[in-house]
């Protein structure tokens, strides 16, 4: 299981998590042509904020001096990923009990900007390469094991090889299960 195999890296990165992918048209009136916006203000120093926490993680450690990423970055296989958003707590909501942050932004779009600027900084070559989330979640400051006490994310990337266990049973092992799908004759 996951908890077995120590990731090969755990990213942090302080900071207002900002989504990608809320996108607003309009009509550019020099060109006559619609362009579209990014929604969120954010965004650029959230991305910023990864790229530079992730380059931080994998850069290579062998001499004082060296700029480049450590051996094996960025990673080019299947990988699996935790990622545990830390959202500001409103001042409305109750101090005396957990709550969840049901509210914008999106989950999924967090996910992607994020995605994106570890993709930048060289964590992966390309993020089309994460084929599992074992956690993606987003939660209050202090409320969960995998909470930060400020806004943020924890990130964590293990390779799929070590950590997926693909297989297909025995049927020699397996009793008589139905099909699934049972084909009529």
């Amino acid at each position: 299981m996951i908890a077995d195999v120590d990731p090969v890296a755990t990213i942090v990165v302080r900071g207002h998590p900002a989504p990608q992918g809320s996108k607003k048209a309009f009509l550019n009136r020099h060109t006559g042509r619609i362009q579209q916006v990014e929604m969120s203000p954010r965004l650029p120093g959230w991305r910023d904020n990864v790229r530079q926490a992730a380059v931080g993680e994998i850069l290579c450690s062998c001499r004082p001096d060296c700029r480049d990423l450590s051996p094996g970055f960025p990673l080019d296989e299947a990988l699996v990923l935790t990622m545990v958003f830390t959202m500001p707590k409103p001042g409305s909501a109750p101090k005396s009990r957990k709550t969840w942050p049901d509210k914008m932004p999106d989950l999924s779009k967090l996910a992607r900007s994020t995605e994106d600027a570890l993709q930048e900084a060289g964590v992966y070559s390309n993020d089309a390469r994460i084929v599992d989330y074992r956690r993606l979640a987003k939660v209050f400051p202090n409320e969960d094991p995998d909470a930060l006490g400020v806004p943020g994310v924890i990130v964590r990337v293990w390779r799929a090889a070590d950590v997926l266990l693909w297989h297909t049973p025995d049927p020699a092992s397996t009793p008589d299960a139905p099909a699934l799908f049972p084909v009529q004759l």
